[in-house]
């Protein structure tokens, strides 16, 4: 019996990465232009980083963590999320002593064990951006404005940005009490998650997909009407950059986020092509989560594109060939001349292949096809003594002779057309 991937792990095949590249190189380049660097942290992390900083009675660290005993009796968990392992490592090697601002991001893969379905798998991908240091409304906003960007150029459509304040631990706790005894009254009538979530996380009922709970919620008090003056000062100024910025925005008094970190901004960008799991970006304010893992009080902002529910409103759309020029070299001399070609070409970036074996001309077509080439270059014994060999475009099937002395620049020139087009 052939051994097959674990349920909810997906394999990313050869004809499927393209789009992957694309999306983590624009995301890198919409970074360095806001100025962020890129770390790379384990994917295992100790599950007390966890436990203090998304809060042990929440889903993820209930129930959708993996977590295990290792051989040396420490409790160890493959990450759920990025943000937690990221302020460790900020704080373990004192980088906020660099900077007033750090401004960071990383890519890579996260896990949870929940159901697999389309949109949520149990290992998925995900680009954060982090900005410590600074409490200033503008960092939200530019958190906001960077996710918005990526998108955006992505050439996404249809985008809504959803944000609300969750308060501070000034104001949070007066409400926090008031929807507590709110959820004791309706507690019978909530479902059995609800009914937890009531008693030790309470903001969370808000997020039950249960339309018998949703109605409950709808009289439920809202959090808008409890924020302090900072709050609502700070939020204002938020939606103010983002009206400057003509990023279209809805107020969602009743977003929450999975994670006991956030205060004050919170924020989701969703899609209505996405079904259930319409979330593409998420993210907002963690000021207490670096003393929380230990080192001084200082606030921070962040977000995250889930890069596999990202893919999927891309579609499967092939963008260009897969390979820049086939070069089909006919008898051995011929494969001898074009080595130097193919290696300077390599050098200046271009994708080039040639055929291993020494096959006929109709066999290496075929194979310039099945490789996804944009352009042949036919090389034989016959070009060789007329010092003439012909290029053929894959797309459009017109071919012409080039002289072998104008080869290199030739090729170069007309690939460099197609990738400026």
């Amino acid at each position: 019996m052939s051994i097959k991937a674990v349920r909810g792990f997906k394999d990313i095949l050869p004809d499927e990465i393209e789009p992957w590249y694309r999306v983590e190189s624009l995301a890198r380049c919409v970074f360095k232009a806001f100025g962020l660097k890129e770390m790379r942290i384990p994917f295992l992390e100790k599950t007390e980083v966890f436990a203090r900083s998304i809060g042990k009675h929440t889903d993820i660290v209930e129930k959708e963590m993996y977590t295990f005993i290792d051989r040396s009796g420490d409790s160890l968990t493959l990450r759920p999320e990025a943000t937690a392992g990221l302020i460790r490592a900020v704080n373990e090697h004192k980088l906020f002593a660099r900077s007033p601002v750090l401004k960071l991001f990383t890519i890579g893969a996260m896990f949870r064990h929940e159901r697999p379905q389309k949109g949520r798998l149990r290992q998925f991908h995900q680009i954060n951006a982090e900005l410590i240091g600074t409490k200033a409304p503008f960092s939200d906003t530019e958190v906001i404005w960077m996710a918005w960007d990526i998108l955006e150029q992505l050439g996404l459509k249809d985008l809504r940005l959803e944000i609300n304040s969750l308060g501070c631990p000034v104001c949070r706790p007066g409400y926090r009490n008031d929807l507590k005894r709110y959820l004791d009254d309706v507690f019978q009538d909530l479902c059995p998650d609800c009914q937890r979530r009531s008693k030790i996380n309470p903001l969370r009922v808000f997020d039950c997909k249960h339309e018998a709970c949703r109605k409950i919620m709808a009289g439920a008090p809202l959090n808008k009407e409890y924020l302090c003056s900072e709050c609502r000062d700070h939020l204002d100024r938020v939606l103010d950059f983002l009206k400057a910025l003509d990023i279209p925005f809805i107020i969602n008094p009743c977003l929450v986020r999975g994670l006991d970190y956030y205060v004050m901004t919170a924020f989701e960008i969703v899609s209505p092509d996405l079904g259930a799991q319409s979330t593409v970006a998420a993210g907002g304010r963690y000021d207490g989560l670096l003393k929380a893992l230990g080192g001084p009080d200082l606030p921070g902002v962040g977000m995250a594109i889930g890069v596999d529910r990202l893919l999927l409103l891309l579609g499967k759309d092939r963008k260009g060939p897969s390979i820049d020029i086939f070069v089909a070299a006919l008898g051995p001399e011929a494969r001898r001349e074009v080595i130097s070609w193919i290696r300077h070409w390599r050098r200046q970036g271009l994708a080039v292949q040639m055929s291993y074996e020494d096959r006929g001309l109709k066999a290496q077509m075929k194979q310039a096809d099945r490789a996804g080439a944009r352009y042949v270059l036919i090389v034989g014994e016959n070009e060789l003594d007329k010092r003439q060999v012909m290029l053929r475009d894959m797309m459009t099937r017109y071919q012409h002779e080039v002289p072998v002395d104008d080869v290199i620049s030739a090729v170069e020139a007309l690939v460099g057309r197609l990738r400026v087009g």
